[in-house]
Formats: structure tokens, C-alpha cells, sequence
């Protein structure tokens, strides 16, 4: 099982991750991809990755990170593109949720990114909230080739637009919650071929954990929580939802 989307090295990891990793390894979930959020967590999250079996980096410059961030950090995501040879550029995207959101340097630092996303042949994982139709406007004007659209919760016509564009759709913990009735009709409706695994730990716990800590061992109960909501088995699930995240991540080694 593939978790597309866990931020292993966040600083509620920092005294567990290995233990995380191998409670989610013993629960079936093989492979973890580690999104990055920042320049300054890059080394920590590359030793991280380095010391998780079955875990693999993308690199990114988060939009909440970008007060933090300046022209200079884009040349240092260059060079760990370049050496460290990750499976996706990410987590980038725009965040128009908070009032004082800075539109256009968040616009402009997507754009950049997605450019060396089209320079290295990468895919790339998006954030994307209260600012979807400027998402796709992006992607539109800097194609690339296809990713994650994480923690979709649009509507079902911007879902069929991210998947014109090459892109799966992330769904994880949000599901499980009763009252998030348009992602789980999306998780329902939505073409099985589109759908992807993610937990987004330590974030969006599914509903049993009460906002507690949400960790990767969780997926493999999340996916059955999709599969009963689809009228599938989990098996089945699984087979599609793995099958579409190595579709759109190829650098991830199956025999890992």
C-alpha cells in the first residue's frame, strides 16, 4: 500500500519516525512519499527519507512556508532536484485561504516551481485551497506532467479538469468523517482511475482519532473506509489505488 503523501519529518515526528514508519510497514503500507514544505526542512527531511525503508522525497516550497522563503530558496530546490533525484516536486501550490495570503508572490513562486517541474520531468504535488480555478489556470499555462492533487476537495468539473491534465486526486482521513459529505461523494463518483491514497500525517486525521496525532499505520483503515463507501473490497481498492500512484510516480521502486 502506497501512502502518497505523509510529512514524516515534521516535528511530530521527531523523536518516533522510525517507529511510525515500521507500525505502517507492519500494517502493509510499503511505501511513503515524504513531501517537502520548505528549504530550511530539506536536510531533515532527506535524512529522514534516507533512514525510512520503502520512504521517498519530493521536494517543494509550500505556500504557507513562502514569508520564510526568498528568490534564493528556488536555486537550492534546483540543486536538490538535481542531486537528490526525488519521485515529485511538492508540496507546492496556492493557499488563498488566509486574508493576508500574499496572491500574486504565491503565484509566482507556483509558477517557478512548476517551471523546474517541467525542467526535470517531474510530476508534481499540489496544495491547493479556496484557490482551485487559479491552480488549474497555472497548470494550464505551465503544463507538466501530471501529480497529486492532494486533499482534493473540489467539485466534481475542476476533478475532471485535474484529470485532463494527467492528474490523480488524493483522498485520506477527510473521508472518514461523516459530516464531509462533498468528499465523500467525490470519493464515490469520482473514476476509480483517478483516486490515490494519502494520510497527510500528522494532519487531517480520519474521525477514530478524535484530532489526535494522524500517522501512515492508519491508511490501511482509511482504505477500507473508501472501499465501503465505493461497494468494493479493500483488496480491490488497493490494486487500483496502487496502480494509479506508480502511474503518475514512476520513480517509485516497486520491489522496495
Amino acid at each position: 500500500m502506497i501512502d502518497t503523501h505523509c510529512h514524516l519529518d515534521a516535528a511530530e515526528f521527531s523523536t518516533d519516525y522510525r517507529a511510525a514508519s515500521a507500525l505502517a510497514r507492519a500494517a502493509g503500507v510499503t511505501r511513503i512519499i515524504v513531501p517537502g514544505v520548505s528549504v530550511a526542512c530539506f536536510p531533515r527531511q532527506k535524512f529522514v527519507v534516507a533512514t525510512t525503508p520503502g520512504a521517498y522525497a519530493a521536494y517543494g516550497i509550500h505556500p504557507l512556508y513562502l514569508t520564510q522563503s526568498d528568490s534564493g530558496d528556488l536555486q537550492q530546490l534546483r540543486h536538490y532536484l538535481q542531486q537528490e533525484r526525488p519521485v515529485a516536486v511538492g508540496e507546492i501550490g496556492l493557499d488563498f485561504y488566509a486574508p493576508q495570503a500574499d496572491k500574486a508572490q504565491q503565484t509566482e513562486f507556483f509558477a517557478a516551481q512548476l517551471q523546474l517541474a517541467r525542467e526535470f520531468e517531474l510530476p508534481v504535488i499540489l496544495h491547493s485551497r479556496r484557490a482551485v480555478d487559479a491552480v488549474l489556470h497555472a497548470l494550464r499555462r505551465h503544463p507538466v506532467r501530471g501529480g497529486v492533487a492532494h486533499a482534493f476537495n473540489g467539485s466534481l468539473q475542476q476533478a475532471a479538469e485535474f484529470i485532463k491534465l494527467g492528474f490523480k486526486l488524493g483522498f485520506g482521513g477527510a473521508l472518514t468523517h461523516a459530516g464531509s459529505r462533498r468528499i465523500r461523494m467525490l470519493a464515490t463518483e469520482l473514476p476509480l482511475s483517478a483516486l490515490v491514497l494519502e494520510t497527510d500525517a500528522p494532519d487531517i486525521a480520519p474521525a477514530w482519532l478524535h484530532g489526535g496525532r494522524n500517522s501512515p499505520e492508519q491508511l490501511p483503515r482509511i482504505a477500507d473506509e473508501l472501499a465501503q463507501l465505493r461497494g468494493m473490497t479493500v483488496e480491490e481498492l488497493v490494486a487500483h489505488t496502487d496502480a494509479n500512484a506508480r502511474e503518475v510516480f514512476p520513480g517509485l521502486d516497486a520491489g522496495c
